[in-house]
């Protein structure tokens, strides 16, 4: 049996808005692990969802680089110690630098990107350099990279590195790339996955473990009305609507105006420039939320 901290029952209760001895009768159930005493609490309708208040979290900035025809697009997590050499100029323009090269090596992982060269030296070269010039340490938390054919990519930071998003675009008519109201579209959309976190674009490419822990905790919410079987199945999937509507991009509604979603905001740009466009896909990256 895990020891259950006044620590963990702290951070339980900063995650989730939970009343404290509820919180520490969920981390004796789930013997110690966070996660499952998130579900616990959900299951016995004391919490809506886990916040990420509670993580430990790094100083440092994402950048983000997208190439000139817009078919390329990388954003990377660049990590230090303190704020005041997160906005130093030297230490934001080498993570934009870095998001460059990203974009052009396409590396496998952090390891390869360290390899990859930059100025004419490695990249761990010059972030080794960088290092002595400000004397913090420094190091590369994560990054995403992604390219398309038929369609475009647009990028969107927040809060001077804080956030970071690169969202995908498909369409048919090479112009539509430049043309105003799809620049519009795009950076809102950008904006929208910053804002709200959504869990994936389209509801198909939600992890089917995502859908069936959710259906689990609407099922054990819904036996507790102590309803027929058939009514409590009923509840559990209106739930389970509920959630993709407000966690999938395109069902959710546009923050901007509440009597559209973002897939009618994308009907309604196609139509405006008579081309299909669609959100295909995105990376989010938040500040501190690497496992690095």
């Amino acid at each position: 049996m895990a020891q259950i901290t006044a620590a963990m029952v702290k951070q339980l209760r900063e995650m989730t808005d939970s009343p404290m001895m509820e919180c520490k009768k969920a981390l004796v159930e789930a013997d110690g692990d966070m996660d499952a005493a998130v579900d616990v609490l959900r299951k016995n309708g004391l919490a809506k969802a886990a916040k990420k208040a509670g993580r430990e979290t790094n100083e440092g900035a994402v950048a983000a680089y997208i190439s000139e025809d817009g078919k390329t697009g990388a954003l990377v997590e660049l990590s230090c110690e303190t704020d005041f050499v997160a906005s130093n100029p030297k230490f934001t323009g080498f993570a934009s630098s870095l998001a460059k090269v990203v974009a052009d090596v396409k590396p496998a992982d952090v390891e390869a990107l360290l390899a990859a060269e930059m100025n004419g030296e490695t990249v761990e070269a010059e972030l080794t350099e960088l290092i002595h010039v400000i004397g913090e340490n420094m190091k590369i938390a994560r990054f995403a990279v992604r390219t398309v054919e038929a369609g475009a990519l647009s990028s969107y930071i927040h809060m001077g590195g804080k956030i970071g998003v690169l969202c995908e675009f498909s369409f048919d008519k090479p112009e539509t790339a430049s043309a105003d109201a799809f620049k519009t579209f795009a950076h809102d959309v950008a904006m929208q996955v910053a804002a709200t976190a959504p869990v994936s674009a389209r509801r198909e490419d939600v992890p089917a473990e995502i859908v069936e822990r959710e259906k689990a905790i609407y099922m054990a919410q819904a036996a507790e009305s102590g309803k027929p079987e058939a009514i409590q199945e009923k509840m559990a999937v209106g739930r389970l609507e509920k959630f993709f509507k407000g966690s999938v991009l395109n069902e959710q509604e546009f923050i901007k105006d509440s009597n559209m979603t973002v897939k009618s905001y994308s009907e309604s740009v196609s139509k405006e420039l008579g081309d299909t466009v669609k959100v295909i896909a995105f990376d989010r990256l938040v500040r501190g939320e690497s496992d690095n």
